[in-house]
């Protein structure tokens, strides 16, 4: 039995999906493995639900845990409130708190060049990222305050360095930056942890990158100093598993950066 058992996590974005090679090439899969490892009830949410069900059934039958899945697409035009408080309803419901939540997804239409990007390509950046992240902690606060839980958050160096052809989705990570560290200022008082993780792990959507906009992904993707991408369970799953520990709450406000193995916070 891991230090998670009986505590139920939420992570957006945790479908499950593949690299070319079949190894895991999915970020909030590898987190939603790392944590079932460590015995915690898991709790799902995506667009796409074979994914989601293939994710389910994996995870428990390997480790023996309950995953709830729960189809959630925040959009322009669309309730977004209603949809996030039918998950956090959901997960209330099903397990009676909620300790941990992770803002995973993101969706973003990278390697369009700022003059050519359009409003509804600049929506689906700030819809599925930073106004996602911005619901689910609205709504999972009162439940994270009484369990003394964690929140962590995904941000990127895309804004940091000024990534081309990733002007939308460098604006919905700075925004999650920038909010990440109002809720540490605001929530610390109430016990609640929260991080910021700014990942470089190898993935079937950054794999898909690179197929489909070769001169873009050679301008903003470098390998590591360590010689390898991040690996989305070993290294950004168990990254998250420890920001969920007890020992890690001097950590609040501040942000990890990984870089294939590398965690420094700067």
């Amino acid at each position: 039995m891991g230090f998670l058992t009986g505590k139920t996590v939420i992570i957006t974005g945790a479908g499950r999906a593949v690299l070319s090679d079949g190894r895991c090439g999915s970020i909030g899969y590898g987190i939603a493995t790392a944590y079932a490892k460590e015995g915690a009830n898991i709790v799902i949410t995506g667009r796409n639900v074979k994914k989601l069900e293939d994710a389910k059934a994996e995870l428990e039958k390997l480790y023996g845990i309950k995953v709830l899945i729960l189809q959630a697409d925040i959009a322009s035009g669309t309730d977004n409130e209603a949809t996030v408080k039918k998950v956090v309803d959901e997960t209330m419901k099903e397990f009676g708190r909620i300790d941990v939540l992770i803002n995973n997804a993101q969706a973003s239409a990278s390697g369009v060049p700022l003059a050519e990007h359009t409003t509804e390509q600049f929506d689906l950046a700030m819809y599925s990222g930073l106004y996602a992240t911005f619901y689910y902690m609205k709504a999972c606060y009162p439940h994270l305050k009484e369990t003394k839980g964690s929140v962590i958050n995904f941000a990127s160096g895309a804004g940091l360095f000024g990534n081309f052809g990733q002007c939308a989705y460098a604006a919905a990570k700075e925004g999650i930056r920038g909010l990440t560290r109002v809720a540490a200022t605001e929530w610390g008082k109430d016990g609640i942890n929260v991080n910021i993780v700014c990942p470089l792990a190898w993935t079937a959507q950054l794999e898909q990158f690179k197929n489909a906009y070769p001169d873009a992904f050679d301008k903003n993707v470098h390998m590591p100093p360590m010689g390898h991408f991040g690996d989305a369970e070993l290294e950004i799953g168990r990254v998250c598993v420890q920001l969920a520990h007890p020992d890690f709450k001097y950590m609040t406000g501040e942000t990890l950066t990984l870089e294939g193995g590398l965690g420094q916070r700067p």
